[in-house]
């Protein structure tokens, strides 16, 4: 039994699809004007666990996840470049979609972008005026939040209260300051026409109508950073509600953001890490043990010490599965299928708990230190080590770390078989020339 933490109830509730068997989740994509940074990167790894989760207790997940191919930021840079918006896009959704395979992540099945969804978005928008949840002033159109009663149930925060320092637009036009636009009136850069004239869609509105296009009105998960819940996520749930009159999804889930050096990751601050730099630098099996090693609810930080305790972790784990392969091809042994179920149910059982990753990683250890017990005895029972072995590596599969296997040859396996020949007849100088041969190589 899956559990997960749901934002907008705020609390963790058992996970009861809406479809049984089935999962349909969508992610909230990135702006595509720069390359992903390290923050971006947590929710790919995040959602892709879980997706991972769900399809290892036998479900059939359906993930989408949008590309924002149309905003400011996307117009002035193709300006500022002599370019298109489009070759923009293009560039940096190549790269994003890059980041997502070096992170080793089960790309999504399906990724709509806004330029592709436009008809659908002014249709939207429209029956949203014609129903009186929208209104129209000078060619920029806005959803009248006081029209939704429920409007604040995802961030829950009443109206009067709401954060300081959103992404809220103020302007004259408005009837309440936290009214949003639908459609934006503009004559510079990649436009579009609508009923209200030239311009282009809200930010918010464009998820809505992914969303409906791709999985039906209602979801099982909408997830995204914890800086989407308000007013993103919102916005988005009051727009459902208005033309639909249904909760958007059953479930909203959100990770907390990545710190670096325990200073909140920013340009102004200049301590932005870029994704790839990161995975270039520590590799992919590292950054994801990392990424993962604290609970998606909380923040991460990034930091020398931090990545050092990773890599040690990482190194406690890994290392006992690569010795384990290796005396089994020195011996001869072939490993089977099987694993220990015990073990991975405690792994699972952990991870169902609202991905509860640390105590799942303390089920890891604890399976390694078998398997270390295991590998020091004189006589190895290869048939119980390999179940531990397959354990471990069945968990570590559901976190997107992947355990590569030496390469032990038939040179390697007669120089072992030299070395304990020679350890046998005492020959102590020659079994420290054939030992020093398998250092070198590796394989002890």
């Amino acid at each position: 039994m899956i559990r997960l933490y749901n934002s907008k109830n705020l609390a963790v509730e058992e996970f009861k699809p809406i479809k049984e068997g089935e999962v349909s989740m969508y992610v909230c994509g990135p702006t595509v004007y720069n390359y992903a940074h390290i923050g971006n990167a947590r929710p790919m790894i995040v959602f892709d666990v879980l997706k991972r989760l769900f399809e290892a207790e036998g479900y059939k997940v359906t993930y989408v996840s949008n590309f924002t191919d149309v905003d400011d930021k996307i117009i002035n840079k193709a300006i500022e470049e002599g370019t298109t918006e489009n070759d923009v896009a293009e560039r940096y959704i190549d790269a994003y979609q890059e980041v997502r395979r070096q992170l080793n992540t089960e790309l999504p099945d399906i990724t709509p972008r806004v330029t592709e969804t436009m008809d659908g978005i002014i249709r939207f928008v429209d029956d949203l005026v014609k129903t009186g949840h929208a209104y129209e002033v000078n060619g920029d159109v806005y959803f009248s939040v006081d029209s939704v009663p429920t409007y604040g149930e995802i961030s829950h925060q009443r109206m009067d209260k709401l954060e300081a320092g959103a992404r809220i637009e103020e302007n004259d036009q408005k009837r309440n300051p936290y009214d949003f636009a639908l459609w934006k009136k503009t004559d510079k850069g990649i436009k579009w026409g609508s009923p209200w004239g030239e311009g282009r869609p809200g930010w918010h509105t464009e998820c809505v109508v992914m969303i409906n296009n791709n999985l039906g009105e209602k979801i099982d998960i909408h997830g995204g950073g914890m800086d989407l819940r308000f007013p993103h996520h919102e916005n988005e749930a009051a727009q459902q509600e208005a033309l639909h009159h249904n909760s958007l999804a059953n479930y909203w889930v959100h990770n907390a953001m990545v710190n670096i050096n325990g200073d909140k990751m920013s340009k102004s601050l200049g301590n932005v890490l870029w994704a790839k730099d990161v995975v270039a630098q520590l590799g992919t099996n590292l950054t994801r043990w990392l990424m993962s090693s604290v609970h998606y609810r909380k923040e991460l930080n990034f930091s020398d010490e931090t990545i050092e305790t990773a890599r040690k972790e990482l190194d406690r784990v890994l290392l006992p599965l690569r010795q384990a392969d290796i005396k089994a091809a020195l011996a001869g042994a072939a490993f089977s299928d099987a694993y220990d179920a015990e073990a991975y149910r405690a792994f699972l059982d952990q991870m169902d708990d609202d991905m509860n990753t640390p105590n799942a990683y303390a089920v890891i250890f604890e399976t390694v230190k078998k398997l270390n017990q295991a590998l020091r005895v004189r006589e190895i029972d290869f048939e119980n080590v390999g179940k531990l072995r397959n354990a471990v590596e069945k968990m570590l599969t559901i976190l997107g770390i992947t355990v590569e296997k030496p390469e032990v040859t038939d040179e390697d396996r007669e120089t072992f078989r030299l070395w304990n020949a020679a350890k046998a007849e005492k020959d102590f100088a020659s079994a420290d020339k054939y030992r020093a041969v398998l250092s070198e190589r590796g394989l002890l």
